[in-house]
């Protein structure tokens, strides 16, 4: 191969298209690493319009990782104990297929789980949609997306009555008041955070306001930084919008004609007066009214949030508060504004479209609706039933499945859930009692793969061609320029050949996954995500593009959705949500004082699979730490650079001491991405609980109660033995 190939960045949801050139040029001599692998170069792909040929380390880096420590063939196990032997494709697909039959027959379908993964392209969720939900007959199937974007999802169907952000990037550049609560987008989205930021300095009128405990590389670009207090986002939400009732600063006529439940949510708010909140959020009354004042005078108010308002035990509550504001000022569907929701992976979005958790179907559809049922099962020629009406196991109660033995089957695949679960200790100690658990993936080893009983290799990046969608909800060809290292097979490819081998070979013909991907657009017909207009090769030829985009028919407004102010609810009406703030799942107290936070770093991607094996992002994030504040320092007698233990009510943890007042008083900071594999007991998700939000049933993972105690580290051994002992 001479030419690039064009493909996008596998990394977060900006969706930066790249470009890919072989290692070597006609007559040059290949390029290789020190192992001798053959070096790709990538750079940004300039005709993508998402990313503008922008692209950060992660995407200029990424094929720096494409060959280091990948799993080649099949392996297996009979037990935790035992050491993995190789085997054939043919000796592991037979295992699998024996075990689910017999869980199917000894303990029926609802036994059988599985476990994806928002780094799937479109066609691998299609495909385990069809195997696990159609032929199989249970929901079970949940993402690493219930972790990131359900609670994303859970709003916008409440509020809307679909699923879909209604902005796009070019909005980015058009708003005149960018309000970002609960995500660091310079570093988890940089590119996009790159539009926004030079839009914000090129145009003084415009406006931004960054509400987050703590002062990120965002917030330093801010107008105003709201500091509050973690679990006050509801408070502070509903405090501006007293403010704006009170100043007259809403579209009644909006409200009025395009809205429902206005009366409900005015109630709530009229609860939330400027000096209450304030002093609820530990912000000052004049910052309050600033943000309000800003929101209240644009034009175009353009927000956006991640995951510091998904995962929350109120997390559906938060986006529907956002989506309040702009509700009860007409922002929406309009250039330069709407609720604007940064999806964490690359093709969750893409996910959410082909029905990739445990409450939907393909199509925007939803398991509890009977005709959506009806629908999925005519299309795929099911009995009528055949689908269950039962929402499935999301992963935690997977987890506590297995905990009670209603679990036989685990079918985990490309994602880490032994560093990225809640509780983990609990997870972990429920992972070693699954009785047959699959693990499939591209790297060996990672954390979750000692808790597997056979182990896939999975092409990954690179190796296989499928779509991906952005957080724009825009649709990219991600083609493939090499062929899958070793005994590695797509996972669409692997889905599929369990499926044949279980008797479903009439539903499984797909022989490339474009003949996969046709199928699925064909689902999506009339849907809010109708793409029924695109296919690999549409795509190839005139490159991504926005859904909707039926057949036949080209939207011109298809960067937007709700232009028309018509909403996809039974009266064309978006919905108003009143909630009163719940507060923090677990609050500190006197035995743990501090609220700890985790987040993500720039250089590093979740559970470092593929960013630990870089060594360019290792020198830029050589280990784990812990922000704290100054003042709390200070009460500790912690230091810079001091070895501190970290306790919750579930686990503990040890780091450095990085005392910064960029940390709000009273919350400490800790990054998500280190699992056994890269540092020792710095595992933050040992700290973290896992009580949900009702609605989306996404973990409050960004907030817990914690006590820290500064050690020294020549004792670091026998406290870990000593101050501790005491967690069960």
């Amino acid at each position: 191969m001479t030419d690039s190939t064009k493909t996008l960045c596998p990394y977060c949801g900006v969706g930066c298209g790249l470009e890919v050139s072989p290692p070597a040029e006609l007559g040059k001599p290949t390029n290789r690493d020190a192992k001798g692998n053959p070096i790709w170069k990538v750079r940004g792909d300039r005709s993508h319009p998402s990313s503008q040929g922008m692209v950060c380390v992660k995407g200029a880096t990424i094929a720096e990782a494409i060959d280091k420590s990948r799993l080649l063939y099949p392996m297996m196990r009979n037990s935790l104990d035992e050491e993995f032997r190789r085997v054939t494709w043919e000796e592991a697909l037979n295992a699998i297929v024996n075990r689910i039959q017999t869980v199917r027959l000894t303990s029926g379908p609802d036994a059988i789980c599985m476990y994806g993964s928002g780094q799937f392209q479109t066609e691998d969720y299609y495909v385990a949609q069809k195997l696990i939900k159609g032929c199989l007959g249970t929901n079970n199937f949940d993402a690493n997306s219930r972790l990131c974007m359900s609670s994303a999802v859970a709003g916008y169907i409440q509020s809307f009555g679909s699923d879909g952000p209604p902005c796009c990037y070019d909005d980015l550049e058009l708003t005149d008041c960018a309000f970002l609560i609960g995500t660091n987008t310079a570093e988890c989205h940089p590119i996009i955070y790159n539009r926004l930021r030079k839009h914000h300095k090129k145009n003084k009128n415009v406006k931004m306001i960054v509400v987050d405990p703590r002062r990120t590389t965002t917030a330093e670009d801010a107008d105003l930084h709201l500091a509050i207090r973690p679990g006050t986002d509801i408070d502070l939400l509903n405090g501006i919008a007293f403010l704006l009732m009170r100043w007259g600063m809403f579209d009644s006529a909006f409200i009025d004609e395009c809205t429902a439940n206005f009366p409900a949510f005015a109630e709530v708010i009229r609860h939330y007066p400027p000096e209450l909140v304030a002093r609820k959020c530990g912000i000052r009354m004049d910052d309050l009214e600033l943000a309000a004042r800003y929101w209240g005078e644009s034009k175009r108010v353009l927000s956006m949030w991640s995951m510091g308002v998904n995962q929350s035990s109120e997390g559906t509550a938060k986006v529907r508060n956002i989506i309040n504001l702009h509700l009860m000022t007409g922002q929406i569907g309009k250039p330069g504004s709407g609720p604007f929701s940064l999806t964490g992976q690359p093709n969750a979005m893409g996910g959410r479209e082909a029905g990739g958790l445990a409450n939907l179907l393909p199509g925007y559809r939803l398991v509890k609706n009977p005709e959506h049922r009806a629908e999925v099962e005519q299309f795929w020629g099911l009995k009528a039933g055949q689908i269950s009406p039962e929402i499935g196991l999301t992963v935690w109660e997977m987890i506590q499945g297995l905990e009670t033995g209603n679990v036989g089957f685990l079918w985990i695949a490309a994602t880490n859930p032994a560093v990225s679960m809640p509780d983990l200790e609990r997870t972990k100690a429920a992972l070693k009692k699954s009785p047959f658990t699959v693990y499939q993936d591209a790297y060996y080893p990672t954390e979750t793969a000692a808790y597997a009983h056979v182990l896939l290799p999975a092409a990954q990046w690179g190796e296989k061609t499928g779509i991906m969608t952005n957080s724009e909800r825009r649709v990219t060809l991600c083609s493939a320029f090499r062929e899958p290292v070793g005994q590695a097979r797509p996972d669409w490819a692997i889905f599929a050949e369990v499926g044949r081998r279980l008797g479903f070979a009439d539903k499984f013909t797909f022989t490339t996954s474009a003949e996969v991907y046709a199928e699925f657009v064909g689902l999506t017909k009339g849907r809010p995500c109708d793409m029924a207009g695109l296919s690999h090769e549409l795509l190839k030829q005139e490159g991504a593009q926005h859904w909707p985009f039926p057949a036949g028919i080209r939207r011109k407004d298809s960067a937007r959705l709700y232009t028309d102010f018509h909403f996809h609810t039974p009266d064309g009406r978006a919905r108003f949500g009143a909630y009163h703030s719940r507060g923090l799942a677990e609050p500190p107290d006197p035995e743990y004082p501090l609220v700890l936070t985790v987040g993500r770093l720039y250089g590093h991607w979740h559970t470092q699979t593929r960013t630990g094996r870089i060594e360019k992002i290792c020198q830029m994030h050589p280990q784990p730490f812990l922000e704290i504040h100054p003042r709390d320092a200070q009460k500790l007698a912690i230091q810079e650079d001091d070895w501190v233990a970290v306790r919750s009510r579930r686990g503990w943890a040890k780091f450095q001491a990085k005392v910064t007042s960029a940390i709000s008083p009273g919350t400490v900071f800790v990054p998500m991405h280190w699992g056994a594999l890269w540092a020792e007991n710095a595992e933050a998700n040992a700290l973290t609980h896992p009580e949900a939000c009702p609605d989306s049933k996404q973990p409050e993972l960004k907030a817990c109660a914690v006590r820290v105690v500064r050690v020294g580290a020549e004792v670091m051994e026998t406290v870990e033995q000593a101050v501790f002992s005491s967690i069960s």
